[in-house]
């Protein structure tokens, strides 16, 4: 009991003193905080935009609607549609699994979970193009049999998958390990199959994060360059995604054109920052509630 009071004193106090800090100190920071915003987001995102419209909105409407620009977006929208999906059930799995289980290798799961965070992109396309490509070890069994994986829609949604299936994952095992058992077990006590479960019981406890891991992955899917770019073989109207369409504009010095499909990217990812505060805020306040009701109950 002691012990209990010392520590909620400690903390209130901890509390206090960061109340009382130095308004110098607190607008220094804050100041601090919003000049590194305005140079590094702002500013560059204000100067795409002006490059985009810089020669008005029909030069930027016929940018993003040429037939190279639209199957870009076509195939960078089809890629993110079809990576999510998979991550989701990978993520899913591999959460349930760590989370839940006990099991030989567990530990290595988790590591290997975390490779894409530590290898180059570039690395991760170039391990495709070494096992699918033409000289790669499976390539003589795929041209065999005509089939294209490396320079060809296929490579592009595997490179994809690898440099993403982390974040889902990542942010379901750490809740569904602080979720614990309990309710799972008591529901299939009562006679709930191991779906139902699912469906009734984890799937809302987990929703947010999910939907938090998800938003991240298509933010990563939708931007992704570097494996891309390794695997796509930069085919015009046909393997290239936005990224990959506008450093080609860039490069070739259409500039206009280039900061036009950027925006339009740029767009896409100010969407998915939104959709990430409004899920951050969600679960936020749905902690808070559940928290304040286990106060509650444990007073009443």
């Amino acid at each position: 009991m002691t012990e209990s009071l010392t520590v909620e004193r400690r903390a209130a106090s901890t509390k206090a003193k960061g109340r009382t800090d130095p308004a110098l100190v607190r607008w220094s920071l804050i100041s601090a905080a919003l000049v590194f915003l305005t140079l590094f987001l702002i500013l560059p995102l204000y100067a795409v935009i002006s490059n985009a419209l810089e020669k008005g909105l029909s030069a930027y409407g016929e940018a993003i609607s040429t037939p190279d620009a639209l199957s870009a977006i076509r195939l960078t929208l089809l890629t993110a549609a079809i990576v999510i999906p998979l991550n989701v059930i990978f993520g899913v799995a591999a959460a349930w699994a760590i989370a839940r289980f006990d099991f030989f290798g567990k530990g290595l799961l988790t590591t290997l979970i975390d490779i894409p965070f530590s290898v180059s992109p570039v690395i991760s396309g170039m391990i495709f193009v070494l096992l699918f490509g033409l000289q790669g070890l499976f390539g003589n069994w795929l041209a065999a049999r005509d089939l294209k994986i490396v320079f060809a829609v296929p490579g592009i949604v595997l490179a994809t998958i690898f440099v993403t299936f982390p974040f889902v994952a990542r942010e379901l095992i750490p809740m569904m390990q602080a979720l614990g058992t309990d309710e799972e077990e008591a529901a299939i006590t009562l006679g709930a199959g191991g779906w139902r479960t699912f469906f009734r019981i984890t799937l809302p406890n987990i929703k947010w994060s999910l939907l938090y891991g998800v938003i991240l992955c298509n933010a990563r899917a939708m931007g992704e360059f570097g494996a891309v770019s390794v695997v796509s073989g930069h085919i015009r109207g046909l393997t290239n995604t936005m990224p990959l369409h506008i450093e080609i504009l860039y490069n070739d010095y259409q500039f206009v054109p280039a900061f036009a499909v950027a925006s339009l990217l740029a767009l896409l990812a100010i969407v998915t920052l939104i959709a990430k505060s409004a899920v951050e805020w969600k679960f936020e306040r749905q902690m808070a509630e559940a928290t304040q009701f286990g106060g509650t109950k444990g007073k009443a």
